[in-house]
């Protein structure tokens, strides 16, 4: 894994150069629990530097798609191919270390701790060995701090102060530090759930730029919402998904709204 000290400087995370094949490409994927067929031989593709809505009504398959992308739900029949070569996704950990990582609605943040531990938890910075106590370390504070405030420069993410506590910020600074930890490290493809839901005018504002900021240095990035305004406003292609098949694809540029809710409804 590539540390946030080593990545380059104008990208925040590794990317695939290859426009031409998909980043993300997944084959007739099923995953059926129980007497539920909830995919049903799904296609689904995203591109590097390309901002993909999947939407669709409540149990179309949405967020069942993005639980096997990202290694909760293992599919019953189907193949994953990533940068162009197949891969076995049997867990969170294989999905993040291939570059895939997922931002759920709940977003996960630790509301008593501040931004900067926050976005380094679980990969703390650490220094010298603490005299007598074998295995035990100082926090390096400085060094993550340092790093906090570079990448957040980077991606021109506005926060008032990274000592902040996440319990008094605003939604739309909650949900940028949530996907600038999902970028700290080899990242190349993210999946937004809902990331507007519950946010005002501004700081949905706020979200969509950083969205917009995620495509422009290359990276795949997947927006699941039910607000069509977000979808049509930020996105390159939309795919709907209805019953747990991909029943159309649109480009958004040249797209009504009025067509993609008739494909989600399965009006005529």
């Amino acid at each position: 894994m590539m540390g946030l000290s080593h990545l380059p400087k104008h990208g925040a995370c590794l990317v695939n150069t290859n426009e031409d094949q998909p980043i993300l490409e997944v084959q007739g994927v099923s995953k059926k629990f129980g007497a539920v067929q909830a995919l049903e031989g799904v296609d689904f593709e995203v591109y590097s530097g390309e901002v993909v809505g999947l939407v669709g009504d409540n149990g179309a398959g949405k967020s069942t798609l993005v639980k096997v992308v990202s290694g909760v739900h293992r599919p019953d029949a189907g193949q994953i191919f990533f940068q162009g070569r197949p891969v076995s996704i049997n867990s969170p950990r294989d999905s993040t270390d291939l570059g895939i990582e997922t931002v759920y609605q709940d977003l996960a943040l630790c509301d008593n701790l501040d931004v900067v531990a926050n976005l380094f938890v679980g990969r703390e910075s650490a220094k010298v060995t603490i005299p007598g106590l074998k295995g035990l370390y100082w926090l390096d504070e400085t060094a993550m701090e340092r790093k906090a405030l570079d990448l957040l420069e980077r991606l021109n993410i506005p926060i008032p102060s990274v000592r902040k506590v996440i319990a008094t910020m605003s939604g739309g600074q909650r949900q940028s530090v949530a996907v600038t930890r999902s970028v700290m490290e080899n990242c190349s493809l993210v999946m937004l759930d809902e990331p507007t839901a519950a946010l005002g005018v501004e700081q949905t504002e706020r979200v969509m730029k950083l969205i917009q900021n995620l495509k422009s240095r290359n990276l795949g990035v997947v927006v699941i919402s039910h607000n069509m305004q977000d979808i049509f406003d930020i996105t390159d292609r939309i795919i709907v998904l209805r019953l747990g098949k991909r029943v159309a694809t649109f480009e958004t540029q040249s797209t009504r709204h009025e067509q993609v809710v008739s494909a989600i409804t399965g009006a005529d």
